[in-house]
């Protein structure tokens, strides 16, 4: 009962982190809230690296066609300087750079971002559903091609707020590419890409604490199984989320984090 209980519980976590990663309600600090209300110990750092990296395969599906024209128009640019081929590029570079102030105050702040109480994800919560509300009825100019540099930067750091448990990755993203004037379908499509070097950086860099984990052997079918529920559960929440875009109803991720936050804050 006991080993078929681990099982359900690892199911359930990974469905639940799965869903939650595409969509801007904070995939982290649900796993908070989650671990709090049912009381519910992970232990070591293999079961966030997997599920994690279960979320990056499913956005590499999802946007798989563009994945694929960047990489050749890039590389074409590169060894040929094709000028058709040169807002790819660029695109490329815009990426790159958007990745950095996450990677720097990731490392600067590990700690103290891994000891949030839930007492923060509640106010956090809170930040995300009013960001989201402010750019509920935005609709930029920008495409691909009208991007800048400084653009970069500012949504590299709104990825690096995230960092924060209650701060959606996704949402604090999609807002900052809509604040600097991106349209709807560029921010979503920037914000997603972005994510894929930064969960690769973290996929790659944490290796060794899977190889090192002492629960890993014990739990490796769990962990197996969470992996592959949050790959599936990803990458439908992430279909979802992209209609729910195109239909422009972020109103009702900013109610649910609103809702979400008090409740958190009055009764945890």
């Amino acid at each position: 009962m006991t080993e078929l209980w681990t099982l359900v519980k690892y199911l359930v976590l990974g469905l639940f982190q799965g869903f939650t990663e595409p969509i801007p309600i904070s995939s982290s600090g649900h796993l908070v809230i989650l671990r709090e209300l049912f009381d519910v110990e992970i232990k070591g750092l293999s079961f966030e690296i997997l599920v994690n990296f279960g979320s990056l395969i499913a956005v590499l599906i999802v946007f798989r066609e563009d994945i694929i024209r960047l990489i050749k128009n890039g590389w074409l640019y590169l060894t040929k300087k094709d000028e058709a081929a040169k807002g790819d590029f660029q695109f490329i570079i815009f990426l790159v750079v958007a990745t950095i102030p996450t990677g720097i105050l990731g490392l600067l702040f590990e700690d103290m971002i891994a000891d949030a109480g839930v007492w923060i994800v509640g106010y956090t919560l809170l930040i995300t559903g009013a960001a989201l509300w402010i750019i509920r009825n935005l609709h930029g100019q920008k495409n691909d091609g009208d991007l800048s540099m400084k653009d970069a930067l500012i949504v590299g750091f709104a990825q690096a707020a995230a960092l924060v448990p209650g701060i959606s990755r996704s949402g604090a993203t999609i807002v900052a590419a809509m604040l600097v004037g991106m349209k709807q379908e560029t921010a979503l499509r920037f914000s997603f890409l972005l994510y894929i070097p930064v969960s690769l950086g973290i996929s790659v860099l944490s290796i060794t604490d899977i190889v090192s984990d002492p629960n890993f052997d014990t739990l490796m079918i769990p962990y197996i199984i969470a992996f592959m529920a949050s790959i599936i559960a990803s990458y439908f929440a992430l279909k979802w989320f992209i209609n729910i875009m195109a239909r422009g109803n972020l109103k009702y991720f900013a109610f649910y984090c609103f809702i979400v936050g008090i409740l958190v804050i009055l009764f945890l």
